[in-house]
């Protein structure tokens, strides 16, 4: 199936395949798969007792950590397919980056991820290079560089180089402001071409680096972004001790099978 995750139409958010698999599958394979997909990730999702599942992410060139718009539209999917029948059970995932759970909040999915703060870093001249304007902030985590910008309209106004960005240690980075408006508490963009990924839609892994972030600046635990891409897509975040609640909508797109062995 392939779902817009952070959205509330088809046609916003980020789309994502989900593949629900009767058991494991091999790497080589799932890899060919998302490949085929070619979207920005490909979860696979295998049932291992009643609410528990297995879950691997794939982008069209590697397999990753931590994704958070392919677990959406892997528990929505569940949901909305009927297997997963009570709308208050918490759903888990076990994952390389540890068990994420989901949650039903109306018509909305709020996700449990591992907070993802980032440090002060010194900025490679690489990523200067590619980013092209003076950042106010660089921090780091275990995954992203993150960069805090003068505005939102600097923000919108990127245009990275991206075979610069390609050669930055790292998966990407992350790009933030404040809004123009008082609609959200920050924007932001997210770039990830060392992994198939120029610029990816709505990145939920990223609002793990965000939302602690902008509760320190902003002070309060609970906020909300816009990843201010061309779909564009909005991220309910409650900053929980080491733990991140990601909120978000879902929409099924198209339901396909998979005829290849």
């Amino acid at each position: 199936m392939q779902v817009d995750a952070f959205a509330r139409e088809v046609f916003e958010g980020n789309p994502a395949a989900v593949c629900l698999l009767p058991e494991p599958a091999a790497e080589a394979w799932m890899q060919s798969v998302a490949g085929e997909m070619n979207l920005a990730e490909t979860a696979f999702v295998v049932r291992r007792s009643p609410g528990l599942y297995g879950l691997r992410w794939f982008t069209p060139a590697v397999e990753v950590d931590l994704c958070g718009h392919a677990t959406l539209a892997s528990a929505h999917v569940l949901w909305e397919e009927g297997l997963e029948q009570d709308d208050d059970a918490c759903l888990r995932f076990e994952t390389r980056s540890g068990v994420l759970g989901a949650a039903r909040r109306a018509d909305w999915i709020e996700l449990d991820f591992p907070a993802e703060p980032a440090e002060p870093a010194e900025p490679p001249r690489r990523l200067l290079e590619a980013l092209r304007v003076d950042p106010r902030y660089v921090g780091r985590n275990r995954f992203d560089y993150l960069v805090e910008v003068d505005s939102e309209a600097v923000l919108r106004a990127l245009e990275p180089d991206m075979a610069a960005l390609r050669r930055v240690e790292g998966r990407g980075l992350i790009v933030t402001s404040r809004p123009a408006e008082a609609t959200f508490d920050f924007v932001s963009r997210y770039f990830a071409p060392a992994v198939g990924i120029d610029e990816d839609p709505v990145t939920g892994s990223a609002h793990c680096c965000l939302g602690p972030y902008w509760r320190n600046r902003l002070g309060r635990d609970a906020l909300t972004g816009y990843q201010a891409s061309a779909r564009g897509g909005v991220v309910r975040v409650r900053v929980a001790g080491d733990r991140v609640q990601l909120g978000g909508q879902a929409v099924t797109v198209f339901r396909t099978t998979l005829t290849t062995p």
